[in-house]
């Protein structure tokens, strides 16, 4: 089974965020993957502002990382950029983190102005991670998303089916990935 890493970079929780890219773990776990979600307001922050590159406490981040066959990173943008939080944590990944993963990144901003902020700002990090491999971005203004009151999320229409669009595809895409590899290295 093709195994999906999701990494939230919300400094707050619960966030809408957040919330997207639980919908999305659910969505693709449905589709038959295996999903994990790391939070990096999580870790210790210490680690993270200090660039303590051999913590401890980011092995199994780590180890996750290394044994999934995609990637999808989520974050709220703010001052046209991704989080901080985000940036110290990838900071601390290897060279080529991202090597061979299917790359999905999610955003959210207040308006629909950030929209370019991933592509300017997010994607070449990613690309130095060696990401070669990064589909359609999934970007959502802050009022498609909703919280209600007993935790559940509701989205406005337009979104869920683009999101869902997205979704499907990329769940297609690493699963034809995975079997591309495995198919490779038993030949190999």
């Amino acid at each position: 089974m093709a195994y999906i890493l999701a990494i939230a970079s919300s400094p707050s929780h619960p966030s809408r965020t957040y919330s997207i890219l639980q919908y999305a773990s659910n969505f693709l776990e449905q589709q038959g993957l295996q999903t994990d979600i790391i939070s990096v307001r999580d870790l210790p922050a210490e680690d993270l502002v200090y660039g303590r590159y051999d913590s401890p406490a980011l092995d199994e981040s780590r180890a996750q990382l290394e044994k999934a066959n995609g990637v999808i990173i989520s974050t709220p943008v703010y001052k046209a950029a991704y989080t901080g939080v985000l940036k110290a944590f990838l900071d601390l990944l290897p060279q080529k983190a991202l090597s061979g993963k299917i790359v999905l990144p999610v955003a959210t901003g207040g308006t629909i102005a950030h929209l370019l902020s991933i592509e300017y700002a997010l994607k070449p990090v990613l690309s130095e991670l060696g990401a070669r491999h990064i589909l359609s971005t999934v970007y959502a203004v802050d009022k498609q998303i909703q919280l209600q009151a007993d935790g559940s999320l509701q989205l406005d229409a337009e979104l869920e089916q683009r999101l869902q669009d997205v979704l499907s595809e990329y769940a297609q895409v690493v699963k034809h990935f995975q079997s591309f590899t495995k198919e490779l290295a038993r030949i190999g």
